[in-house]
């Protein structure tokens, strides 16, 4: 019996090619602000590299890759005085941000770090505007906080940080 192609809803590609866009957007003032912190000489942090596995060469150095499952955290690095500092970053459209947004092998890896001693946290930008961190020992006990899984615009206003020419998120960090 052979089986059947399922037809991709355009609009379901749209929405995702949207929501990437929007994701490498955060990225790059995230990465902006890294740069900030490392020239000020406060904080030496760098994006995770997204893992690939080479799947066919072709000529002249090129490769056919895919981008295998994403099980680590978007960005690491060291403030001054020596401490790790890991996060994720999230983005969202709407009311609130779902838990459920960072995978469980992430949470894994957060929850070792924050374990360790590391500042661990989520920095969220809300409706491409409005930008947040949440501590992760707030983030992970999401259900005890909040009675849910989620975090809506009027709980998250206690995390918000300064977006001034660059995205303030080490601020109050210590």
């Amino acid at each position: 019996m052979m089986e059947t192609k399922r037809k991709k809803d355009p609009r379901q590609q749209y929405k995702g090619y949207i929501n990437r866009e929007k994701g490498q957007t955060f990225e790059k003032i995230i990465e902006a602000a890294c740069r900030e912190y490392n020239l000020k000489g406060a904080a030496n942090i760098e994006k995770t590299p997204e893992p690939m596995r080479v799947i066919k060469r072709l000529d002249k150095g090129r490769f056919v890759a895919v981008f295998e499952k994403k099980a680590q955290p978007d960005f690491k690095g060291t403030l001054d005085g020596g401490r790790t500092v890991v996060f994720e970053a999230k983005s969202s459209e709407g009311d609130r941000i779902l838990q459920r947004a960072v995978t469980p092998a992430q949470t894994e890896s957060l929850n070792i770090h924050w374990a360790m001693g590391a500042t661990v946290f989520v920095l969220v930008c809300m409706n491409r505007e409005t930008y947040y961190r949440v501590p992760w020992e707030v983030w992970r006990k999401m259900k005890t906080h909040y009675g849910r899984l989620y975090m809506n615009l009027e709980e998250l206003k206690a995390f918000e940080i300064t977006f001034d020419l660059t995205l303030k998120f080490l601020q109050g960090v210590s």
